[in-house]
């Protein structure tokens, strides 16, 4: 089958290695031009160094080279990604699957990256996504992902075409809880990278995971989703590696925030995208549209963009009133 993998990030330059070894004809689309001698000549991609590039996968800067392609993969970051889909769009053939594989949320709409990538190009768009470090993806290193859509044919189609011995793709019609547990995350992850940075231990994080897994199934229930979602490898799975692995950008970027570095300069010292920074704009923007009660959200937000201080965040989480752990706890 010819695939390309639109963004050459770590993650799609997994995702398009992958492919390879499955049997497909695969280009790698970058926005990086100047990478691309040095890629094809050595077989090694900068965003991704411990992965050789297989001898068959093209490397290409033009949108173009999504023509006549059966399955696209968008693999961009979330801040760029309507623009690029803008780009392929004229390009794209009329029955080609596309799929979503960025974990983020748009800011200014809050959208879902599958809406957006819909939006852009008229597809029906499939999730790629769940607890997958992309160094280990390349390594061959066991891993389990979800293909959510709504419509089951197009799932397992994508379930297909990624399916290998070390690379287990499971199918969901839950898109909404798929992709909000990815994005949702990121946040987390970054907190969690906080209370590390400031010094606290497996208690406190045990502690903020599952609060934060609590919050993002509130919000997650109140957009459509199913709860049970957040209990699978896009959300528990997930957030537990994201918040857990030195891997994770989100995490990094945390420990250097809780270790008294400027969000901004901490940020830069990660050297790519964090989209926890991202989503947690966008999830705050999303919980008070819902009504939804998020403190852990709320205060991350508060911590990344309007400069209040860690300690004084996570004093206040501490000492909210008391209140059982769940919200239908079923006590008369």
């Amino acid at each position: 089958m010819k695939a390309a993998v639109v963004g050459s990030g770590a993650w799609g330059t997994a995702l398009a290695i992958r492919l390879c070894k499955n049997g497909h004809d695969v280009t790698l689309w970058t926005f990086e031009k100047d990478l691309i001698p040095q890629m094809e000549s050595q077989r090694i991609n900068p965003r991704l160094p411990g992965a050789k590039l297989p001898e068959e996968l093209k490397i290409s800067a033009d949108y173009a080279c999504v023509k006549d392609c059966a399955l696209v993969v968008v693999a961009c970051p979330s801040f760029p990604i309507r623009s690029v889909c803008k780009g392929i769009a004229p390009h794209l053939h009329p029955e080609a699957v596309l799929v979503s594989v960025t974990k983020g949320l748009e800011f200014g709409t809050t959208l879902r990256m599958s809406q957006v990538v819909q939006q852009e190009t008229g597809h029906a768009v499939v999730a790629l996504t769940g607890p997958s470090h992309a160094e280990e993806v390349a390594l061959d290193i066991p891993t389990g992902c979800l293909a959510a859509c709504e419509d089951q044919h197009l799932a397992e189609f994508v379930q297909d075409a990624f399916m290998a011995q070390n690379f287990r793709i499971y199918t969901s019609p839950d898109i909404v809880g798929a992709e909000l547990g990815g994005a949702l995350k990121n946040v987390i992850a970054l907190c969690a990278g906080v209370t590390d940075g400031m010094g606290f231990g497996d208690n406190t994080k045990a502690m903020l995971m599952t609060r934060g897994l609590t919050e993002m199934a509130r919000l997650g229930v109140s957009l459509g989703a199913r709860k049970d979602t957040f209990a699978g490898l896009t959300g528990v799975g997930d957030l537990i590696v994201t918040c857990t692995s030195m891997h994770s950008r989100n995490r990094r970027a945390g420990i250097l925030i809780g270790q008294g570095v400027g969000v901004q300069e901490a940020m830069e010292q990660v050297g790519a995208v964090v989209e926890g920074y991202y989503a947690a704009r966008s999830a705050w923007e999303l919980c008070q549209k819902q009504g939804v009660n998020m403190p852990i959200f709320k205060a991350a937000y508060e911590v990344l963009y309007e400069g209040a201080s860690p300690q004084v965040a996570i004093k206040e989480l501490l000492l909210r009133d008391r209140r059982p752990e769940s919200e239908d706890a079923g006590w008369l």
